[in-house]
């Protein structure tokens, strides 16, 4: 299912719900890409901080890619509604 995400908390909260829907743990999907666990716990929190290669990591290993498109007329309640 196509997801729009428009900030750090919307991205986090689809890689989350990705790696549950794989059935992963934390330290799975890091065992997986050689990350620590704490550092994917950081990513699904929305932390600003976040490396993009490392967004870039977990995304390829979830299976997930970012398309780059002009931004939808829909409001941000509306995209929140998507996430519940």
């Amino acid at each position: 299912m196509e997801q729009i995400a428009r900030n750090a908390k919307q991205i986090a909260a689809a890689v989350r719900r990705r790696r549950r829907e794989l059935g992963l743990s934390q330290k799975d999907l890091g065992g997986k890409i050689k990350l620590r666990q704490a550092t994917l716990s950081r990513l699904e929190t929305g932390e600003p901080a976040m490396r993009l290669q490392t967004l870039l990591d977990v995304l390829s290993a979830l299976n997930l890619e970012i398309i780059i498109r002009p931004r939808t007329k829909a409001s941000a309640s509306d995209i929140e509604e998507m996430f519940s």
